[in-house]
């Protein structure tokens, strides 16, 4: 009898991640505290991309990723559909327009491509 594949879902994390930042360093419960609790005028969005590059559970580096106040920080993590959505969410400029075409086309997650399209009617709306 073969095994069953193992999940590319991360587990809730219990406790410290050795050699990371302070965040990290957190448990999964604690970490969302400590993101929920960040005003919105923070400067720690370095530390929350730390968090978005770890492999803690995709909810907890999806709500880091929403704290981010810089968007163009999450562009290297397009790819992940939690991270993608967020970011496009966050595109709202006319200069984003091209970025968000280029997600449309090439995202391979339903998602990502369904914010994009959202993102760029509400430029666009906006423009004319």
């Amino acid at each position: 009898m073969s095994e069953a594949p193992q999940s590319r879902r991360q587990g809730w994390k219990p406790g410290p991640n050795d050699g990371a930042s302070d965040l990290l360093t957190l448990s999964d419960d604690e970490l969302l505290f400590r993101i929920e609790a960040l005003p919105a005028k923070h400067d720690s969005d370095h530390q929350l991309l730390e968090v978005v590059r770890s492999d803690r559970h995709f909810f907890v580096r999806q709500e880091a990723a929403k704290r981010i106040r810089d968007a163009h920080l999450l562009r290297d993590h397009s790819g992940d559909r939690h991270i993608g959505q967020v970011l496009v969410r966050g595109m709202t400029r006319s200069e984003d327009r091209g970025y968000l075409e280029k997600l449309l086309a090439e995202s391979r997650h339903l998602e990502v491509r369904k914010a994009a399209e959202a993102q760029l009617r509400m430029i666009l709306t906006k423009t004319t």
